[in-house]
């Protein structure tokens, strides 16, 4: 049985995949990946497979005029490890009446009932897990929080994150960003010991709420995946996730690395990339504020370095 038939060629190429950590106007395409067992990262050359200029229809039987009433699915469709594949977008109809109101639940019905080979990550279907992070319409969502225009039957368009390794379909390479999470030790630390018989560290409510706006990151990547700094050099630069999960333990008052924290990522690419270009919070599907906090960030080790340089002249 024929499964897919050709529909189109687009006559413009669609970048899902552009270049990393070089001028953006050089003609090799790189990504970013981590290495097995601690090793640094490498720079994958991607160039071969960054482009999708074609898309073709999955046969579902259907005739022209049902597709009339139906809502089409462009979707992004990749498996690098067969050197066969050609990456594509291939388009998918469903009864909007017989879906669920979310993107989620759309792919979660093509994969159940038409095209069980789609592979994308889910979980918690609530907005809180970040795992079913991609870009839908131009624009990265959280697809189970991400809701269907059912009223509009043209098209919608859902690939894979931006500027990350395609491992197949909707799912990206992520320990290049779970690495970088890692390094900036992402918990308390102390260094008094706790007192005898003490089980907790209190803050105030004043200091409590200081965290609002920034714990609530579920590290989606999808503000990491649209920041052009980013795209430029993920090798060196965290990154806005990962530097305003930074910036949350920096200001935690039950923390006591303060200094130690801001020397480990401060430096001019760690965290002078961030130009506060602003695309990170507009992105943000918690509607959370990177931009703004990576601002106070930079406010913060600025202030560390006239500290610490004021120590160094009084020596």
């Amino acid at each position: 049985m024929q499964l897919f038939k050709h529909l189109s060629r687009s006559s413009k190429s669609i970048y899902v995949r552009p270049a990393f950590g070089l001028s953006q106007f050089q003609q090799r395409n790189f990504a970013v990946r981590a290495q097995p067992d601690g090793a640094e990262t490498s720079i994958g050359d991607v160039g071969e497979i960054f482009k999708v200029n074609y898309t073709v229809e999955y046969e579902q039987g259907l005739s022209d005029e049902q597709k009339k009433a139906l809502k089409r699915f462009d979707i992004y469709r990749s498996n690098p490890n067969d050197p066969e594949d050609r990456p594509k977008y291939v388009s998918y109809y469903l009864d909007m009446q017989k879906c669920g109101p979310m993107f989620l639940d759309a792919l979660i019905k093509i994969k159940d009932e038409i095209d069980p080979t789609l592979s994308f990550r889910r979980s918690c279907r609530e907005g809180i897990c970040g795992s079913c992070a991609m870009n839908i319409d131009g624009r990265h969502h959280l697809a189970c929080i991400c809701p269907i225009n059912k009223t509009n039957t043209d098209k919608s368009t859902v690939s894979p994150l931006m500027f990350m390794f395609v491992l197949k379909d909707l799912v990206v390479d992520m320990s290049h960003f779970y690495a970088q999470y890692k390094y900036i030790d992402p918990y308390l630390k102390r260094k008094t010991p706790k007192e005898p018989g003490q089980r907790e560290f209190y803050q105030s409510v004043e200091d409590r709420k200081l965290l609002d706006g920034l714990y609530e990151c579920v590290l989606c990547a999808c503000c990491q995946s649209t920041c052009p700094s980013y795209w430029w050099h993920p090798q060196d630069y965290l990154g806005p996730a990962v530097l305003m999960q930074a910036y949350r333990w920096v200001i935690d008052s039950r923390d006591e690395y303060t200094d130690e924290r801001l020397e480990k990522i401060g430096g001019d690419m760690k965290l002078g990339e961030c130009y506060q270009i602003g695309m990170c919070s507009l992105t943000c599907p918690k509607g959370l504020d990177p931009r703004k906090a990576l601002e106070h960030l930079k406010h913060l080790y600025e202030e560390y370095k006239d500290r610490k340089e004021a120590e160094l002249t009084t020596i």
